[in-house]
């Protein structure tokens, strides 16, 4: 079949599913195997074009060990289906003027295999207990069957059990897919975060433990340790082996600043002992609207009768952010970078949608961790966006000046605010740590759901 009549027979099957719909929605009968029929040639239609015309998606389809002509509609489903979600990247307009070429080249800076590294949109990707549960969510019968095949290895062992090798397993998944990646910038793009168990963000030992456990499921994973006050300490540690780490459950100065501290003594540990360092990386995470909209930044400002807008809101969170990078370039020991993330599509500025946590620190070396609904924000709303170098121009004197006779802000923003035990007890790690605790405990619910119908 040509292409020609390839797209031909694709627009024949759309046409005839739609009829289906309109079938379906007026509750009149419908032929819903030829239905099923219809859907299974349109996905094996649309991989051959894809494979043909599309390098990401090539690149995809070559990892997973497919060609143009795979037959099996089932194992495209698993595999590449999820590649469709990149599609709904596109700008419109694209779609409406037919402009194949651009659409193909945007693809192909999201998913570049090459040897420049730097080519692609996307060097690298994290995992937190949300995110993991969403991806076994969005996938109930895969994750099914392979927590089965599991327990069928070891019969009836606990559940925390194959929660911990599940969640190791998605790790390691995304690791292999940027392994070549890691491999060709020499280490310096590629990793994957995979995090310890938010449920014992107090118990140094056993994160350190799953830290070494995490890290040695492939080079390019990063450790990501929560910002308690034994969190630090497991950073230490891990850095004297030389085991990249990923500082999250951060929001504040203080914290920071404990990471650096932290990082140095680990790295002069292991620069002692003769420890290898060149997969070694640090990032210090700054959940920046977690910061503002998840502790008490308003509640502390209502009680004062101090009016915080949603633009004092960004500008608290920014303000902490620009002092941190300020704090790390000055740092000269410190040897990593800050990392920003929960950034969000605010404010709203004479009708136009901004987003400040990019705009007012465009311009510094740091490293963002970008989810896909906020970079759909970005593509479609963020036509007014500025991308001057703003990161060391200073927060309006007037809005600090108000920002900081809120205590919640005060402390955050000092470099003494915080003792390192009060650390655990900050509202929004608080917060964070509770859902995330949430997200696990479903993991470890849907594992036990396995379990039980083989054990009993």
């Amino acid at each position: 079949m040509t292409e020609d009549k390839e797209l031909g027979r694709v627009l024949e099957i759309h046409d005839a599913l739609r009829g289906v719909t309109q079938l379906w929605v007026r509750s009149e009968d419908w032929d819903e195997e030829e239905a099923q029929r219809l859907r299974e040639e349109a996905v094996l239609l649309n991989h051959k074009r894809y494979f043909r015309s599309v390098a990401a998606y090539r690149s995809l389809a070559e990892d997973a060990g497919m060609d143009e002509d795979v037959t099996d509609v089932e194992v495209i489903k698993a595999d590449l289906m999820f590649a469709t979600d990149i599609f709904k990247s596109y700008d419109p307009a694209l779609i409406d003027n037919a402009e194949w070429q651009q659409m193909t080249e945007w693809l192909d800076r999201m998913y570049h295999k090459n040897n420049k590294p730097e080519d692609n949109l996307f060097r690298g990707v994290t995992t937190n207990p949300p995110l993991s549960f969403n991806a076994i969510k969005d996938n109930p019968e895969y994750w099914a069957k392979w927590i089965d095949e599991r327990i069928k290895k070891d019969r009836c062992t606990d559940s925390e059990v194959v929660f911990w090798d599940t969640y190791k397993e998605i790790v390691k998944r995304g690791a292999e897919t940027y392994r070549p990646m890691f491999e060709a910038s020499r280490y310096k793009f590629g990793y994957i975060s995979g995090q310890t168990d938010p449920r014992v963000r107090e118990d140094a030992d056993k994160m350190f433990a799953q830290g070494v456990e995490i890290h040695s499921i492939a080079p390019n994973v990063m450790v990501k340790v929560p910002g308690t006050a034994e969190g630090y300490e497991v950073i230490r540690r891990l850095t004297a082996k030389g085991i990249p780490t990923n500082n999250t459950l951060s929001f504040i100065i203080p914290q920071f600043k404990a990471c650096m501290q932290a990082v140095t003594e680990g790295l002069k540990e292991a620069k002692a002992k003769g420890v290898d360092l060149t997969r070694w990386r640090s990032v210090i995470t700054a959940m920046s609207a977690r910061f503002g909209t998840l502790g008490d930044l308003q509640k502390d400002a209502q009680k004062r009768n101090i009016s915080v807008s949603e633009m004092d809101e960004r500008w608290a969170e920014i303000a902490v952010f620009k002092k941190a990078c300020k704090l790390v370039k000055e740092n000269k020991e410190y040897q990593g970078k800050m990392l920003l993330c929960s950034m969000r599509m605010s404010p709203i500025i004479n009708g136009d949608v901004r987003s400040w946590h990019v705009e007012k620190v465009a311009g510094a070396d740091i490293v963002y961790t970008c989810p896909p609904p906020y970079i759909e924000g970005l593509l479609f709303k963020g036509n007014h966006l500025e991308f001057s170098n703003q990161i060391w121009e200073p927060v309006p004197k007037d809005v600090m000046d108000k920002l900081m006779r809120i205590p919640y802000f005060e402390r955050g923003y000092a470099d003494d605010g915080y003792t390192l035990k009060e650390f655990n007890t900050h509202p929004a790690l608080l917060a964070t740590a509770k859902e995330f605790s949430g997200a696990t405990q479903g993991m470890v619910d849907f594992v036990a759901k396995r379990v039980a119908a083989f054990c009993g």
